[in-house]
């Protein structure tokens, strides 16, 4: 077994722990209780050691969502955990009450090796992490094992400000007490669905269908996306992610990617598509909350592979059509004509794009000359390497993590209103979303947009599950949990709460930095703005993920308008 993946972990661990002393004096007791960093991921069986914190404060905007994380630590086994309901009360009465004490579930992860080569599951570094963020109101904890319990607290946008203060109650072999100060400060974030940050997460609806044992595209399909669809517009998602072929990445996930619309070749050689599934999943998608923009996967398939059905052979058949031949073409030209009018018809053009993930160059520009053919207006959207070449002609562009637009080029997109994202996947180590990633990364990301100017971030897989992703996140070939941020259930993660932070710190610095600047306030718009240009993606070698989020939340959370 390599040691190096269980190395990284440990350091990210004991890192997180922000310098904790061994508590020498509860050292008797069999239960311990306390605060600990949200930022912190624990190591199954690991034996962990902190100065306790019976109490801890935090500071929050109204209409944000905090989270929190405290733990319980047994010697002894605990049958039947549980939390008491919890209330935050300030001096006049007012309350907070949306708050959830949800217990973590460890999965099991891999470590990080590079090149995304395909191997066995069990090939590298296994261990178990929290990871989970659990439904259950009470749990059964092992002695020796660490229960972390995760707090979510949503502030009403209408709260007042000031202190809140409140109890948590922990019934284990008995009542054990943390108390919790809440510092709502005057500031507003905005719902969701007002933010600006381009937040691309890419869904597998197949993947509900086979986890949950329903038919595909049945009734009962579509009534249990809607809780993953709400959860994810609730995160701000701007994209529906449509298949327009069948599979577009060539199956390389544990489920399959068919297409939204059958395409059928007539028994006299015209073409003809049936749109009906494609129409009522976008139709569903949007009644979600999630309708911005549409993105249709793809003109350029990983495998040069076209599925249709053949009314003359009276089966589904494939032809392999290269780009740059001219059989491509027509094949393509003739469903875009028609495709085009169709959602001109549905009022959808404008917000739709052919999208391509990380194609050739050459590819790209056969492509973008069809579809200018057919519509001058037409967009595209890539995901891939940066091409100052075809800039222009991208309307929703999401380079990887080690590129950066050029600065001219990135001001004209953004004036534009051209969505200008980044993207991570199975090639960075750091930043990134893994089981085993530090979680304070997904926060700075949120940091790293609102440095760099990128108006967004895009990760592949929202929720591509592998066969048991509630206990075993590893996958043939990738990190383990590259293929999805949330659990069925559908269960959210420390990975896609603290993503959520990010997005929401970004918002902040926006609002920030537009108040900054309008009510002259050039030393506080100075501050942020070098407290932004640390974020380097080198700067991680040295200094984790972590440690710079606390100090740079420092800044977004003091600050009061005039």
């Amino acid at each position: 077994m390599r040691k190096a993946g269980i190395l990284y972990l440990l350091i990210t661990l004991i890192s997180n722990c922000n310098g904790q002393s061994v508590s020498q004096k509860s050292a008797k007791e069999l239960v311990q209780v306390s605060f600990v960093n949200s930022n912190l991921r624990f190591i199954k069986g690991q034996k962990v050691h902190f100065k306790l914190e019976k109490s801890t404060k935090a500071k929050a905007w109204k209409g944000e969502r905090l989270s929190l994380q405290f733990a319980v630590f047994s010697k002894i086994d605990i049958p039947d955990l549980m939390i008491d309901p919890i209330e935050l009360i300030n001096t006049n009465g007012e309350s907070i009450k949306d708050i959830k004490a949800r217990f973590l579930n460890y999965v099991k992860t891999d470590t990080y090796v590079p090149d995304c080569v395909k191997h066995k599951i069990n090939a590298y570094d296994s261990l178990w992490v929290t990871d989970l963020i659990d439904e259950r109101v009470s749990t059964h904890i092992l002695k020796d094992i660490v229960q972390p319990v995760w707090l979510t607290i949503d502030i009403p946008k209408n709260s007042s400000t000031g202190q809140y203060k409140g109890k948590i109650i922990i019934n284990a072999d008995r009542k054990y007490e943390l108390s919790l100060e809440i510092n709502v400060i005057d500031h507003v974030l905005p719902a969701p669905e007002e933010w600006a940050f381009d937040l691309d997460l890419w869904q597998s609806p197949a993947a509900i269908a086979r986890i949950h044992h329903v038919p595909l595209w049945s009734e009962e399909h579509f009534n249990l996306m809607r809780p993953y669809f709400n959860t994810l517009a609730k995160a701000g998602q701007k994209n529906i992610t449509t298949s327009i072929i069948n599979e577009p990445w060539g199956h390389q996930t544990f489920d399959d990617c068919p297409s939204l619309i059958k395409w059928i070749k007539k028994k006299n050689g015209n073409w003809e598509y049936d749109y009906s599934l494609f129409d009522k999943y976008v139709e569903f998608v949007m009644s979600c909350g999630i309708n911005k923009r549409i993105n249709c996967y793809t003109m350029i398939p990983w495998s040069e592979s076209f599925l249709y059905h053949d009314e003359m052979l009276g089966r589904d058949t494939t032809i392999i059509l290269k780009t740059k031949s001219e059989g491509y073409k027509e094949f393509w030209k003739t469903m875009l004509i028609d495709f085009t009018q169709h959602l001109k018809d549905k009022n959808w053009f404008n917000i739709t794009s052919i999208s391509v993930d990380e194609r050739p160059l050459e590819d790209m520009k056969i492509a973008i000359n069809i579809l200018k053919e057919i519509d001058s207006n037409w967009k595209i959207s890539l995901a891939g390497a940066y091409h100052p070449e075809i800039e222009n002609d991208i309307f929703d562009y999401s380079i990887a993590s080690k590129s950066l637009f050029k600065a001219k080029s990135l001001a004209k997109r953004k004036k534009a209103g051209k969505p200008s994202t980044f993207y991570t996947c199975c090639v960075e180590k750091y930043p990134n979303g893994f089981t085993f990633s530090p979680p304070a990364e997904h926060v700075w990301l949120g940091w790293y947009a609102a440095a760099k100017g990128f108006t967004g971030y895009l990760r592949w897989a929202y929720n591509s599950w592998p066969l048991n992703p509630s206990e075993d996140s590893r996958y043939t070939a990738w990190p383990g949990g590259d293929t999805y941020q949330i659990y069925p259930g559908p269960k959210t993660s420390i990975r896609f709460e603290k993503l959520i932070e990010g997005v929401q710190d970004f918002e902040k610095i926006r609002i920030l930095k537009d108040l900054y600047s309008k009510q002259n306030r050039m030393r506080e718009l100075k501050q942020l703005n070098q407290e932004l240009s640390t974020f380097e993606i080198k700067s991680l070698e040295k200094k984790s993920a972590s440690a710079m989020i606390s100090n740079s939340q420092k800044i977004i959370n003091l600050s009061k308008p005039d």
